[in-house]
């Protein structure tokens, strides 16, 4: 019998007809939510409209949907209405809670009592102020999906085994990178760490790395890491080296090797006519952008035969590299 025999499903195709799907999407849906079988137009319609005046454009909704076909069948009243207010007490600006819907629409089939609640607690626990939690619910909506007992503890158990736990360093940790609690720690973080150390960062390091830019962790080793620490060896870098690099800009070792080192590094080198151990006083080199920042400050310098260190061409704004050269002159001229 296909799925669409029953008069609720009928109406449902006409419904989904209406908003723009083709008949393989509509079946697709009715197949991953068997629930919709039973599902009247008018709580589709009526759970579709309430998403648009929550400031959902129209145009995610059929995306949205397609993720999560359930929330056309959730009761609009009980469920929808009482977690989207939940959620904007975790949120300050307008459009969050529509953006967190449509990055994780699944969130809305989540109990509130039985799943927000308990996460809003686990993670106060950790020192994290309840605004960082709104935002971080916010920016990664799919947080409230894991598992407290068996997820965001092993994560945070595998984070204090790091020698993080003082000084409320795991809460920094996952306000400044939420999504590291979605990763394994078995497949993903704890190779990474394995990694860190084995190229030379001490303990005091690899804390350090973590609390400045723990997206680093969830990187994969093989992929990025290996490659970019290669490529560092090739460029003449000492282990030493390469661990004060990695201290001082842990991005190094995610960064796009043909598209970033490489073409930083040979303007350092062949244009500068700098050597290339010159980045181990100022890693942060590696942050600037090369056509934004490096390059025209570099030339002004040149024009004006003024010699400084990179820390001191480039770690400071536009105004005030102007104000250390004396070149406020042509600073008005350039605005």
């Amino acid at each position: 019998m296909e799925i669409t025999s029953s008069h609720n499903s009928g109406s449902m195709m006409w419904f989904f007809k209406d908003k723009g799907f083709d008949d393989n999407s509509a079946q697709g849906m009715f197949r991953k939510c068997r629930r919709l079988e039973g599902v009247h137009q008018e709580r589709a319609s009526e759970n579709w409209d309430y998403l648009r005046s929550i400031g959902i454009e129209e145009r995610k909704l059929p995306s949205i949907v397609s993720k999560c076909p359930k929330i056309l069948a959730l009761d609009l009243y009980e469920k929808i209405v009482p977690t989207v207010e939940c959620l904007r007490t975790l949120g300050t600006k307008p459009n969050e809670v529509a953006s967190a819907i449509a990055k994780f629409p699944h969130i809305l089939s989540n109990s509130v009592e039985e799943k927000l609640c308990p996460l809003l607690a686990f993670f106060q626990t950790l020192g994290i102020p309840e605004k960082q939690i709104g935002k971080m619910i916010l920016l990664n909506p799919r947080l409230v999906s894991y598992s407290i007992a068996t997820k965001l503890t092993e994560i945070v158990n595998f984070l204090a085994n790091l020698g993080l736990n003082k000084d409320g360093m795991i809460g920094k940790v996952i306000v400044r990178d939420p999504y590291i609690m979605g990763y394994s720690v078995d497949k993903r973080l704890r190779p990474t760490s394995e990694f860190l150390k084995s190229i030379g960062l001490s303990e005091a390091d690899l804390q350090a790395v973590a609390v400045n830019f723990p997206a680093i962790l969830s990187r994969d080793v093989n992929k990025l890491l290996v490659p970019n620490y290669a490529y560092l060896k090739k460029r003449g870098f000492e282990d030493r080296q390469i661990v004060a690099l990695v201290v001082g800009f842990p991005p190094i070792l995610i960064k796009s090797i043909q598209n970033s080192l490489e073409p930083r590094i040979k303007f350092l080198v062949d244009v500068m006519g700098r050597q290339v151990d010159e980045v181990i006083d100022y890693p942060c080199f590696f942050r600037h952008g090369l056509k934004r920042r490096i390059e025209p400050r570099y030339k002004l310098l040149k024009e004006r035969s003024l010699n400084c260190s990179l820390s001191e061409m480039l770690d400071c704004n536009r105004k005030k590299f102007f104000m250390k050269f004396g070149l406020l002159e042509g600073h008005a001229l350039s605005n």
